[in-house]
């Protein structure tokens, strides 16, 4: 494939994780510290975020097994693991996070269960289109200074 087309390739993924509102303003913020020393800065937190961020989900899928639920505890763990997604930019997942929170505040299980179901769907999503991603984008090579979703 043409240089010129994957780099057209690149720019339409990334554009599409804005659009269909997966990544927000904090992804771009994390490109713009991305230069010639350190290309692979923004995969690299992506990947420390993953690492980060499963062994969360581990600890609220155990605490989620339980009979009876701790909300304060699932409160606790949700905090970290949207805090982690803020760090990214990971809208959707964030945004999953806040309803889990709130459905913690009111003491909702059956709410704390669909909630923490669509946002291991969201989390597996963003995966995947971010690891697709970062794969072109070394198959591009070095790329231009981020830009502005528009």
């Amino acid at each position: 494939m043409e240089r010129n087309q994957l780099h057209r390739q690149v720019a339409q993924m990334r554009q599409s994780f804005f659009d269909q509102g997966f990544l927000d303003e904090q992804f771009i913020q994390l490109e713009e510290l991305q230069d010639d020393t350190n290309p692979n800065f923004v995969e690299e937190v992506a990947t420390l975020f993953y690492r980060d961020s499963g062994r969360l989900l581990a600890n609220l899928e155990q605490a989620m097994e339980r009979s009876s639920l701790d909300f304060v505890r699932l409160d606790n763990i949700m905090q970290q693991f949207k805090g982690s997604c803020s760090s990214i930019g990971a809208k959707r997942v964030r945004n999953e996070c806040n309803q889990f929170k709130e459905y913690c505040r009111a003491g909702n299980s059956d709410g704390c269960m669909r909630t923490f179901q669509q946002l291991k769907r969201e989390y597996a999503t963003l995966k995947r289109k971010l690891e697709s991603y970062f794969q072109l984008v070394r198959q591009v090579g070095p790329r231009e200074m981020a830009t502005r979703p528009r």
